[in-house]
């Protein structure tokens, strides 16, 4: 798995061969380039999602975005249209949090992570009082209210959990919830008044591929280093949520397809290519918030330096919209919404070189085509740079 022929929508690009010695700056724009922000050549939404295994999407508005940075002259409509259409689902599937992943890869990458993912929130549901009996009890009620291609949104879901004398206090609706997901009974539905929904995933997608466990773990391994290498086997680990000894097991699986390079006493997996799409150094990209350039890596100072990592991810682990120049994080940006247009407010790490000079103007009207919306860029406190 691997090059340029692994999915069928994908178009050749423009190449550079980089053999150099391998250090952080090319570990960045590696990855930025597998991850198919730079150079990206997939057509179709789902064909982002397959290569990429899974998004990580609790931030439904940036996560669309998310697919929109990688595929060329997309727009909102083109992400929504793919929700609807079941092309690609929502759900938990990772670490637990949400992610988007194709409807082909659901089930194989569900039936592998669920139960680690039940294990992770086990001490919660406990101390929530949450039994097998009550679980039982809500999946019950979901999948009837669910049942003849019904989709309903959480509030909505929810209201029926009351309705069924099931206590949803003190967070434990989202427990319910993602237990039900983690059965295998229900996942994302199309959108309701630009809301996203859960429906039952046997009615919503139909199962076209078993996997045995360890042909899982060598498939969503392979996946991950190709889309997201180079990186390490703790980054795999953080990012699939799975045990040590199963991501140790999946990564042998794979090791005779993959280069690597230690650097600074880390070994790095990466794709067996040394073949890249051209990347302009000067060009801005704006990254929506919780993307998988950043939240896929244990290890993220090759993109983003410790003394910065406090202004891009909060102490709660919120990872804000980011600013990315030549693989680097260079600051973080809002989305600030008014009446005719979207004000897209940028903020520098480094407001202390008189010569910086950066044109936002290109990433600022890809974002606009995206929402379909005019954008106006603004810069505090940073005179000398033009929006």
């Amino acid at each position: 798995m691997g090059g340029s022929d692994l999915l069928p929508g994908w178009k050749a690009q423009r190449f550079e061969t980089i053999t150099c010695g391998m250090n952080p700056h090319n570990i960045s724009t590696i990855r930025f380039r597998n991850q198919q922000i730079a150079g990206s050549g997939f057509i179709a939404v789902k064909e982002i999602a397959s290569w990429m295994g899974a998004l990580q999407a609790q931030d439904f508005k940036m996560s669309k975005w998310a697919f929109g940075i990688r595929l060329k002259d997309s727009t909102e409509t083109t992400i929504n249209k793919a929700i609807d259409s079941g092309e690609i689902i929502r759900t938990h599937l990772l670490r637990p949090t949400w992610h988007f992943v194709s409807s082909k890869d659901i089930y194989w990458i569900s039936e592998l992570t669920a139960a680690q993912i039940r294990a992770s929130v086990k001490f919660r549901d406990i101390e929530l009082g949450l039994t097998e009996a009550i679980f039982r009890k809500s999946n019950s009620v979901i999948e009837k209210s669910l049942r003849n291609g019904i989709h309903l949104t959480r509030e909505e879901l929810i209201s029926n959990l009351v309705k069924a004398n099931i206590d949803v206090a003190d967070n434990r609706a989202s427990h319910l919830l993602l237990r039900a997901e983690t059965n295998g009974i229900m996942c994302g539905g199309r959108l309701k008044n630009s809301k996203p929904t859960y429906t039952l995933l046997s009615e919503w997608v139909t199962k076209t591929k078993t996997l045995y466990r360890d042909e899982a773990l060598k498939e969503l391994s392979q996946r991950y280093f190709t889309s997201h290498g180079p990186a390490t086997l703790q980054d795999f680990t953080w990012w699939s949520g799975l045990s040590s000894n199963d991501s140790k097991l999946a990564l042998e699986f794979i090791k005779s397809d993959l280069l690597s390079e230690i650097i600074e006493k880390q070994t790095y997996w990466f794709v067996n290519s040394g073949n890249y799409p051209v990347n302009d150094p000067h060009k801005v990209f704006l990254l929506p918030a919780y993307d998988e350039f950043l939240i896929s890596y244990r290890d993220r100072t090759a993109s983003l330096p410790f003394l910065n990592q406090k202004n891009a991810v909060s102490v709660n682990g919120i990872f804000y919209p980011t600013i990315v120049r030549n693989g680097q994080v260079i600051g973080t940006w809002k989305h600030i919404n008014k009446k005719e247009s979207v004000v897209l407010e940028m903020n520098l790490f480094d407001k202390t070189d008189p010569e910086t000079e950066i044109d936002f103007s290109g990433a600022s009207a890809q974002y606009a085509n995206f929402i379909g919306k005019e954008t106006e860029a603004i810069i505090p406190n940073f005179p000398n740079i033009r929006p």
